[in-house]
């Protein structure tokens, strides 16, 4: 996890646990006047709008005070949802046997992004079933993870 990420994990997850929620995971994306940061919060009865507008209000009053983001920026609090991004091991292990989405920092084999099944943890390293291969990603060489929703008919 980047600095940054740290940082601002540090401040926010304080509040979102004294507010009764989980952290799920922080997504700052850099772009300028555009720039957003994503807090995604979690809970064992779900997440409702009021519920993330609440939390806004209190973390955007501590951003405010403590200013970790220079410029501009957007904040936005939502729950993970059916595709929820994956941040730590521990959620790609909770997650394992489902169908994800990676997307790496750099190319391994000549490509960034790989769709398969999930299939565990080993030390720091995620574990990618597809086309009858596994492979071994390091955590760190993770860009974005989702969970690829699946929708029985």
């Amino acid at each position: 996890m980047a600095t940054k990420d740290t940082a601002l994990k540090a401040l926010i997850e304080p509040i979102v646990t004294a507010m009764g929620f989980d952290l799920w995971g922080i997504d700052y994306l850099s772009q300028g006047k555009h720039s957003r940061l994503v807090v995604y919060i979690d809970h064992e009865n779900g997440v409702g709008v009021d519920d993330c507008a609440d939390i806004s209000r209190q973390v955007s009053a501590v951003l405010d005070v403590e200013d970790p983001i220079a410029g501009e920026y957007r904040l936005e609090v939502s729950s993970p949802g059916v595709d929820r991004p994956l941040f730590t091991l521990e959620q790609f292990e909770r997650y394992a046997g489902h169908s994800v989405t990676v997307k790496l920092r750099t190319a391994f084999d000549g490509r960034r992004k790989f769709k398969g099944v999930l299939a565990g943890i080993e030390g720091d390293e995620v574990l990618l079933q597809l086309d009858g291969e596994e492979y071994c990603f390091p955590i760190e060489s993770i860009d974005q993870a989702r969970i690829e929703p699946q929708f029985e008919s």
